[in-house]
This record gives structure tokens, sequence and C-alpha cells, in this order.
């Protein structure tokens, strides 16, 4: 499963604010590195602080440069694990754009040029529509600010069934979302999982949307665990991605602290 269709190498990256999880965040890349990745990807890694300090953000930039790997993509703030992201949450809009220019200033220094929003939980006694025009404008702003550095921003489909709060949990949602937002660099992150925990049929979903794909990651389903351990059949869904002509980089974006890469031979 290392190898695509035509021989050549797939792309895997290291999801580091899942993946190696008994060690401290900054420990992350390196060890990453050391277990053979080229690059990672993180969610938002400063907690509920949208705007860290310099201290902060060069601590990151650090830890990532000299491990010798890529930045992937980054997450724009999103409250892990609690608040699914504030595109579209009323009365925090200073927040989520505050934290705009911060998210797109670390992916600069760091060559990232994927930056993930999540859209936000329902929240209770709001009009709903209120919350969806929010959100369409949060991702303009958004995709603007992505694109001064030649970067995108990618919109994801959750499940309900651990995000019970979040309503885009289809991939057809997601990217109803984004043409109306009508950015040419906001593209659908096709997490594998949540659309697997959502009953979708993902090879549907691949010959559909591939051409729509910002990034692709991966976990297998119901436990979010390493590939080959759960019932999704990765080697045909990654020929599937093959065929489609997807040819980016793919997230490890499961839970795994036997650190087993085995399945990846």
């Amino acid at each position: 499963m290392k190898y695509t269709a035509d021989g050549s190498l797939r792309k895997f990256d290291a999801h580091c604010s899942i993946l190696f999880a008994d060690l401290p965040l900054l420990e992350r890349p390196a060890a990453a590195k050391a277990a053979g990745f080229d690059a990672v990807e993180f969610w938002w890694p400063f907690g509920e602080n949208p705007v860290p300090g310099d201290k902060d953000v060069d601590a990151f930039v650090s830890a990532v440069s000299d491990a010798g790997v890529r930045l992937i993509g980054l997450n724009f703030i999103d409250l892990v694990p609690v608040g699914r992201g504030l595109v579209s949450v009323p009365g925090r809009e200073s927040e989520f754009r505050d934290n705009i220019d911060v998210t797109v200033g670390i992916a600069e220094q760091l060559d990232c040029r994927s930056l993930n929003a999540l859209y936000g939980n329902r929240i209770p006694d709001v009009d709903p529509r209120a919350q969806d025009e929010l959100a369409l404008e949060n991702l303009r702003l958004a995709a603007d600010a992505a694109a001064r550095i030649d970067a995108q921003v990618v919109l994801e489909a959750l499940n309900s069934i651990e995000s019970p709060d979040y309503p885009i949990v289809s991939a057809a949602h997601a990217i109803q979302v984004i043409d109306e937002v009508g950015a040419p660099n906001l593209r659908f992150l096709c997490d594998l999982y949540h659309l697997a925990r959502m009953g979708e049929d993902l090879f549907a979903v691949i010959a559909t949307y591939a051409d729509r794909f910002g990034h692709v990651q991966i976990a297998d389903a119901p436990a979010r665990s390493r590939p080959g351990t759960g019932t999704l059949d990765f080697e045909a869904l990654f020929t599937a991605l093959d065929t489609a002509g997807y040819d980016g980089w793919i997230g490890l974006e499961y839970k795994d602290l036997d650190h087993d890469w085995s399945w990846i031979a």
C-alpha cells in the first residue's frame, strides 16, 4: 500500500495532534521524522488561544523546521475537542478573524499550503441561517488571506456520532457550502473516517468529488484506529484515489500509541 498504481511512492503525513500523543506536542515532529515521515500536520496547536505569543509561535515553527519535516496542514482555531471551529459562531467573529492572520503567518513561515477551517457547532437559540451566512463571510475572508501565500482553505465534513452539533456531515453538504462561498482556493477535506461513520459510499465520494479534494485524511472505522484494524479496505480505497487522479498527501489522523507503521510497507 506504500506505492501508487504507477509505482510512485504514496505521500503519507503524520497528524501530530493525534499521533505520538505520548510525547509533548513540540517533540512530535522530530518523532515523526525518526519514524520515517517527511511531513506532518496539526490541529490548532495552541489550545483555546487564537493569538498565541511570539515565543509560542517561534517554538512551534522551530519544532517543525528543526525536525526537517514539512508542515502539510494546520487548522484555524478549533477549540478541540468541544468547539469544532468558530467559522459559523456569532459573537466570536473577532476571535476567528484575528486568528486568520496568525494561522496564515505560521503557514507562510513553514511553507504550509493547506489550512483547515472547521465550520463550528450549531448554537442553541441561534438561527441556523444566521450561522450559515456568517460562515460564508468568514470562509471568504479566510480564503482571501490564504490566497496571499498561494495556499488553500479546506472544509471538512465530520460525523454526527462524535460531533452531534456539527451541521456538515456529508460530502455533498461540504461541496454545497464550498460552491456557495465561490472561492477558487476553498476545497474539500475528504476525511474517509468521518464519511465512513456516516455510512457514505466512500468509492462514490471519491469518484464524484476527487477533483474537489484539497486533502485526504484517514483512520479505520469504527474506532479511529490505524488502517487494518477496522472495517475499511484501504488498498481498494487508495486504488480508487489513484484512479480518480488524486496525487496529494494523505494525512494519518488516527489513534495509535503503539507507533506501528507496518501497514504502510
